[in-house]
C-alpha cells in the first residue's frame, strides 16, 4: 500500500510498503480509490497469471462460477449477475464455448432464445479454478491474522454497499455529498 507523509495529510506507522504505482498529486483526496485502483490491477494481474495456466482469461472463471451453481442460463441472465455488458458477455461466452467449457442449446420455454450450459470438460475446470481462487486468495491476504482477513473482508463489504447505494442515488444527490 502507498505510505502517507504527513505532507500528503496521514501519518505513515513506518509499516507501509511504497505503493507500486506512483501516487499522483491530483490523487490527494482520494488515496482510498487510489489504492482501490492498484489492488485491482494488481489483483487482476495475479489472477490472469494464475487462470492462464488452466486456459481461462480473468472473468472467464466467473461466469463458469455461476453456470456450475446455477446450471443452464440465458446470456442476458449472465449479463445481469455479472454487472457485464451484452459485447462482452458474448465474446467470453463465444471464447469459452471454443474452449469446449460450455455449450449453447435451444431455451425449450423460448426457441428464439438460446441457454449457455457447462460441459462435461468444464466440470473438471471446477476444480483447478477453485485452487486458482484459494491460491490467490493466499497470496492477497499474506501476513493477516484471521481478524485481519475479516476486518478487511467486513471492510470491502461496506465500500461496495457504498458504491452500490450511490449507484442508486441520482446523480443530483450524488454530487452534493
Amino acid at each position: 500500500m502507498a505510505e502517507f507523509t504527513p505532507e500528503a495529510g496521514g501519518g505513515s506507522t513506518g509499516t507501509e510498503q511504497e505503493a507500486t504505482v506512483p501516487v499522483p498529486a491530483a490523487a490527494g483526496g482520494g488515496p482510498i480509490s487510489h489504492a482501490i485502483f492498484r489492488l485491482a490491477r494488481l489483483h487482476r494481474m495475479f489472477a490472469g497469471q494464475l487462470l492462464r495456466r488452466i486456459g481461462l482469461h480473468p472473468g472467464q472463471e466467473l461466469v463458469m462460477m455461476h453456470l456450475w451453481e446455477l446450471g443452464p442460463q440465458r446470456q442476458a441472465a449472465l449479463v445481469r449477475l455479472l454487472d457485464s455488458d451484452a459485447a462482452t458477455m458474448t465474446r467470453t461466452v463465444r471464447r469459452l464455448e471454443q474452449a469446449g467449457f460450455v455449450r449453447r442449446r435451444p431455451d425449450p420455454t423460448d426457441k428464439r432464445a438460446s441457454l449457455i450450459e457447462p460441459t462435461a470438460a468444464s466440470h473438471a475446470l471446477r476444480r483447478e479454478v477453485e485452487r486458482v481462487w484459494s491460491q490467490l486468495e493466499d497470496i492477497s491476504t499474506a501476513g493477516l491474522s484471521d481478524d485481519e482477513r475479516t476486518a478487511a473482508l467486513h471492510t470491502l463489504e461496506r465500500l461496495e454497499q457504498n458504491l452500490v447505494q450511490a449507484a442508486a442515488t441520482p446523480a443530483d444527490a450524488t454530487m452534493e455529498r
